[in-house]
């Protein structure tokens, strides 16, 4: 009789865990887009030869929410590269294009803020470089792919706020932690990205 009665409490004490913890979960799918303002840190020149290339970013998420822990699996394309000042004057730009997978945690705080951090994983999908022509006076674009690695890693970290109306605000920055120079060049060339964001949940479950 006595086990059959701790039978019981335990299955109560498990369907109300249950209960409690599906109460608190959110499964939610949408997109997003915004802003890159993207630089390759280079070991070959100074730094200040180099500045950012402005270009956008926009993909897709899923967000498991389980009380003040979420996990947001993102693919999105990105526009990435620098821009570099040639001679003193002219800018020439290197024009990376990625499909990145980032594989976010989210800790939330208060009224949606949240802080986020996590790997993402690149495939590059397009590589060109302006180069200037002092004969002709005229700016070319060469593809430079085969230079490139074809996978890239970085760690994302950033900040964020999830709005009313399935709304979300995201400020990123990817930190390049791979050499993506496979040409043969030796010198060392890493992504880093600024990325500011606006999402949308297109549907929602739970809170």
């Amino acid at each position: 009789m006595k086990n059959n009665q701790m039978k019981f409490v335990m299955i109560a004490a498990l369907v109300l865990l249950s209960t409690g913890v599906f109460a608190q979960t959110q499964f939610a799918v949408g997109i997003k887009a915004g802003p890159n303002f993207a630089n390759l840190n280079r070991d070959e020149s100074p730094g200040e030869n180099y500045k950012n290339r402005t270009g956008f970013h926009a993909g897709a998420f899923a967000l498991i929410k389980i009380s003040k822990i979420g996990i947001q699996p993102e693919v999105v394309f990105s526009q990435q590269g620098s821009t570099f000042k040639y001679s003193g004057s002219r800018d020439l730009k290197s024009n990376f294009s990625y499909v990145n997978i980032p594989i976010m945690i989210k800790l939330y705080t208060v009224a949606g803020i949240n802080i986020q951090a996590g790997p993402q994983f690149g495939i590059l999908t397009s590589a060109k470089e302006e180069d200037y022509n002092v004969t002709t006076g005229k700016i070319t674009e060469d593809n430079i792919k085969d230079d490139m690695k074809k996978s890239d890693v970085s760690l994302s970290l950033g900040l964020g706020w999830d709005l009313p109306f399935g709304l979300s605000i995201d400020g990123r920055y990817n930190w390049g932690l791979s050499d993506i120079n496979s040409g043969a060049s030796a010198s060392s060339i890493k992504n880093q990205v600024w990325q500011f964001s606006v999402g949308y949940k297109l549907f929602k479950i739970g809170k």
